[in-house]
C-alpha cells in the first residue's frame, strides 16, 4: 500500500493542480480542450484561493485533488501513475466525512468515472444532452447521501480508484 497525505491546497499547488487537469484532459480523446494550460492553472488557483481544494501528495508531490464547495464536487482527478492506489477514493471519503450529501456531474463518455462513483455509493439522478456545459457533451448528475441504501454493482463490475 502506498502512503499519501491529504491536506488543504496551498497557493503554490496551483501549477500542480492545473497540470493534473491538463494531463487528464489529454488522456480523454473524446473530451474537447476548451481551456489552455495557463487557463487551467488560473482556474486551479481560483479554486484554491476560495478554499475549495484538497490535494493528495506522495513524497510531497501533488498527485491528485478534489475541488468541493459545500456539497458540490467540481473536480476529482488523480494523475495516471497514481491511479488504482486508493487516492481518488480517499479524497472522496474525506469529502464525505465533511458532508451529509454530495453531488457532482460527470461526462457520459467517462464510463470509468461512472463506475467509480457508483461503487462509492453515488447514484445517477439526472442526465443532460450537454447543452449546459462548456464541452457540449452529454453528462450525468450523481448524488450521494449519508445512510442511503448501499449500491450493488452489476455482476462483473470492476472496482477502480
Amino acid at each position: 500500500m502506498i502512503e499519501f497525505t491529504i491536506s488543504p491546497a496551498r497557493s503554490l499547488d496551483a501549477g500542480a493542480v492545473g497540470n493534473i487537469l491538463s494531463v487528464s484532459n489529454d488522456l480523454m480523446p473524446w473530451l474537447p480542450r476548451v481551456h489552455s494550460a495557463a487557463e487551467e492553472i488560473k482556474y486551479a488557483g481560483d479554486m484554491i484561493e476560495a478554499g475549495w481544494v484538497k490535494v493528495a501528495k506522495i513524497d510531497n508531490k501533488v498527485v491528485g485533488f478534489i475541488a468541493r464547495h459545500e456539497s458540490e464536487v467540481y473536480a476529482l482527478y488523480v494523475l495516471p501513475e497514481a491511479q488504482d492506489k486508493g487516492i481518488g477514493t480517499a479524497l472522496l471519503e474525506d469529502a464525505k466525512g465533511e458532508c451529509d450529501k454530495l453531488g457532482l456531474w460527470s461526462y457520459e463518455a467517462n464510463g470509468v468515472a461512472a463506475i467509480f462513483y457508483e461503487l462509492r455509493g453515488f447514484v445517477s439522478v439526472d442526465r443532460t444532452n450537454g447543452s449546459g456545459n462548456e464541452a457540449g457533451l452529454p453528462d450525468i448528475r450523481f448524488e450521494w447521501t449519508r445512510n442511503a441504501p448501499e449500491f450493488k454493482p452489476a455482476r462483473g463490475a470492476r472496482k477502480t480508484g
